[in-house]
């Protein structure tokens, strides 16, 4: 089948905006853990807040619960942010995502499109399953040393260059 994780870590929260503090900082200890760097640490945080506030927001009438999983592989992390709640119109909500139109004010967005879109563009990849109840899938690749090293466009000096 597909490849196995190396670690997986599920967590099961009541689906209140109290908790999603609780979410932001388990993400962001295992995304350290990983090795991920400062500002990606910072994306996935803002992301996985924002998938579940759609939760806390839209899920539920009145209480439930959110799941999380966060799956670890040697070259990215996988989490899902999913409720057991009511779902929406997946094909509606397709149709609405797309790039924020940045001529329009942002008072004007559609309430919800906002959190989706930047949530996409935090992520490397983002999916969503609405047949029982809705899962966002978010992944992020786990960028190596090399490319941290001279992210200031300058490259390292090679041997012949120091002497």
């Amino acid at each position: 089948m597909g490849e196995k994780p190396i670690d997986h870590i599920e967590l099961k929260l009541p689906a209140k905006a109290e908790y999603v503090g609780v979410v932001r900082l388990t993400v962001s200890g295992i995304a350290s853990r990983a090795g991920y760097s400062y500002d990606d640490i910072e994306d996935l945080k803002i992301a996985v807040a924002e998938a579940c506030t759609n939760v806390v927001d839209h899920a539920y009438q009145d209480s439930g619960l959110i799941g999380i999983g966060c799956s670890l592989y040697t070259d990215k992390m996988v989490i899902v942010v999913a409720d057991n709640g009511q779902s929406f119109d997946l094909e509606k909500l397709k149709e609405g995502l797309g790039p924020v139109d940045g001529t329009k004010p942002i008072g004007e967005l559609e309430e919800g499109g906002l959190g989706l879109f930047l949530i996409d563009s935090l992520m490397d990849k983002v999916e969503i399953n609405g047949k029982a109840g809705v899962a966002i899938v978010m992944t992020k690749f786990l960028q190596r040393d090399e490319v941290e090293q001279n992210a200031d466009g300058v490259p390292a000096p090679t041997n012949a260059q120091k002497q």
